[in-house]
């Protein structure tokens, strides 16, 4: 990838949406029977092995802050998890936090594990995850991905999730920062509620900061 400072911006990843009041949920079947559950502090030994973890506390840590894992699970082994947030998250590859609203949540870290991978997998407990917090009256979801990691994308979108935003890493005089860039076509009101969440009130100083004919592009 293209240093930022050779071609003025770098794209980092993409922030997606799903509108549980408006889109259908998608039902997508794994290849493999697999049960999909809740999982709680009873699981963190497993959940901590499955990320590569020599230790379950900060996944404890995760449980008594309130966010939530969902995992599926083949012949009673734990092959895919995801985790969801409600309030605020980091995204420590942009060096940037996620703050919801109320009825808004963040899903991230998800992971199938190597032997399981293939089996689509991720996609179906994408789609438990929508229904279950459905069913709770919640009503926008957002996911990111990197920008490189087509597979996940892949997952995202087969669930019906929409690709709102790219986040991308650009120059403003003297600095770089990241930024916020709204899809072709998503409605200008989708991509404020993305920066909002992503920037906070960084955004307006940043347009204050541009030249007009650079706002235009954004």
């Amino acid at each position: 990838m293209a240093d930022a400072s050779e071609i003025g911006s770098q794209h980092m990843g993409i922030l997606w949406m799903f509108n549980l009041d408006a889109s259908p949920l998608v039902s997508v079947a794994p290849r493999v029977a697999t049960t999909f559950q809740q999982a709680g502090p009873e699981a963190a030994s497993s959940l901590a092995q499955a990320m590569g973890l020599d230790d379950p506390t900060p996944v404890l840590q995760r449980f008594a802050s309130g966010r939530r894992c969902y995992v599926g699970r083949v012949e009673d082994r734990l092959a895919t998890y995801g985790w969801i947030t409600f309030d605020e998250e980091g995204i420590g590859e942009l060096g940037l936090n996620i703050r919801l609203q109320a009825s808004e949540a963040y899903i991230w870290d998800c992971a199938t594990l190597p032997a399981y991978r293939g089996q689509r997998l991720y996609p179906a407990l994408l789609a438990y995850m929508l229904s279950e917090l459905q069913s709770e009256g919640l009503h926008r979801i957002w996911i990111g991905t990197d920008a490189d990691n087509l597979p996940s994308q892949s997952g995202v979108a087969l669930v019906g999730c929409q690709p709102v935003v790219d986040v991308v890493m650009t120059r403003v005089l003297t600095l770089r920062r990241p930024w916020v860039r709204g899809r072709p076509g998503v409605p200008e009101q989708i991509v404020t509620d993305a920066r909002r969440a992503l920037l906070g009130n960084r955004a307006q100083a940043w347009l204050a900061a541009l030249p007009l004919s650079r706002h235009e592009g954004l």
